[in-house]
C-alpha cells in the first residue's frame, strides 16, 4: 500500500506522529469515484478537498479535552486511478479496502459518490455476520437502480441490503421515491429510518439501540446536512441535520458500539465555500476522535 507523507495527508500531522502503513491502525483511503451521479457533479473531487482543508482542523477536541490524533496512528494512501466503468471500480475500492481490514486496520473511505459504499462494504459483510450500517442522508438509497445503473449512487444502500444478515439505520432522510416504498415495507425488521421531519422528537438512545454491542459501519452521504450548511453537494436538501445533530448520534454510537470502518462521500468541492470542505474534514476527524478516545 503506497502512503503519502503526513504532513500532506489527513490533519497534516507533525512528524513525530507520522506512522508508517505497518505501524497505522486507521488508513485514510481517497477514492473519488463518480461515474453515476444525476443532478450536479464534482464528487471526484471531494477526496482531496478534504485532505487539504483538513490542514487547517484544530487538533484539539474541546469535548474530549485533548488532541484525540494521539490516540490513533494514521496513514492516508495515495489516490488510486480509478477504474471508468463503475463495477470495476467497486471491485477495485473492494480490493483495497479488503486488504487494510485484512491488515487490522480501520478504513475509512472519502469519496466520491455514494455508490462507493456498495462496494467498501463487502469486505465488512464477509467478515461479520451481525453487521449493521449507520446511514446518514438525505435520502434512502433504496432504489434497485437508477437510470439503467444497478450500482448507482440511488442505489448504494439497496447494493448493501442485497446482503440479506445487514441491518440498516438511516437517519436524516427526508426523500424517498414511491418505488422504494414497497422494498422498505416488506424489509422492517432491517430498516431503521429516521425521518428529519420527526428530528424534534428523536429519541438518541432508542436510535442506538439497534447498533448497541455490534459491528458498526459509517456511511455520511454529506447532503444529509441541511443544504443551508452544504449547498455543495450534488443534491443539497432542505431540511436536514445540523452539525449537534450528526455529532450528538456519533458519538452516543461509538459508546455503545464497535464502529469497524467508514466513509464520508458526495462532497462536490465549489469555488469560495470552502466552509463545506472543512466541516466535512472536521466530521471525519470527530467521527475518529469518538471512535479511538473512548
Amino acid at each position: 500500500m503506497q502512503i503519502i507523507p503526513a504532513e500532506q495527508g489527513f490533519l497534516a500531522l507533525p512528524s513525530k506522529a507520522a506512522a508508517s502503513y505497518e505501524e497505522a491502525n486507521t488508513i485514510i483511503i481517497p477514492f473519488g469515484l463518480e461515474a453515476s451521479v444525476s443532478f450536479k457533479g464534482g464528487a471526484s473531487q471531494g477526496p482531496q478537498a478534504m485532505i487539504a482543508a483538513s490542514y487547517e482542523v484544530e487538533l484539539f477536541d474541546e469535548d474530549l479535552w485533548c488532541e484525540p490524533y494521539q490516540s490513533f496512528k494514521l496513514a492516508t494512501l495515495q489516490e488510486p486511478k480509478i477504474k471508468t466503468n463503475l463495477k470495476e471500480a467497486l471491485n477495485q475500492l473492494e480490493d483495497i479496502t479488503q486488504t487494510v481490514l485484512d491488515d487490522g486496520k480501520f478504513p475509512f473511505i472519502f469519496g466520491g459518490e455514494h455508490s462507493i459504499t456498495a462496494g467498501s462494504i463487502r469486505p465488512f459483510a464477509e467478515k461479520y455476520d451481525d453487521l449493521v450500517i449507520l446511514h446518514f442522508d438525505a435520502h434512502a438509497d433504496l432504489r434497485d437502480g437508477y437510470n439503467g445503473e444497478h450500482y448507482s449512487h440511488a442505489a448504494a444502500l439497496r447494493r448493501c441490503l442485497d446482503y440479506e444478515h445487514i441491518e440498516l439505520v438511516s437517519v436524516g432522510i427526508r426523500n424517498i421515491s414511491a418505488e422504494e416504498i414497497p422494498y422498505y415495507e416488506a424489509n422492517k425488521k432491517r430498516i431503521h429510518i429516521y425521518w428529519a421531519k420527526d428530528i424534534a422528537n428523536w429519541d438518541i438512545e432508542q436510535i442506538c439501540s439497534h447498533l448497541k454491542g455490534r459491528p458498526v459501519y459509517l456511511t455520511f452521504d454529506i447532503d444529509g446536512f441541511d443544504s443551508s450548511l452544504i449547498p455543495a453537494t450534488g443534491t443539497p436538501e432542505p431540511g436536514g441535520l445540523f452539525w449537534n445533530d450528526a455529532i450528538t448520534i456519533i458519538k452516543r454510537a461509538a459508546q455503545v458500539c464497535h464502529i469497524v470502518g467508514a466513509d464520508i462521500n458526495e462532497l462536490a468541492p465549489k469555488e469560495n465555500l470552502h466552509a463545506c470542505d472543512f466541516l466535512a474534514a472536521k466530521l471525519a476527524y470527530k467521527i475518529l476522535s469518538y471512535k479511538w478516545k473512548k
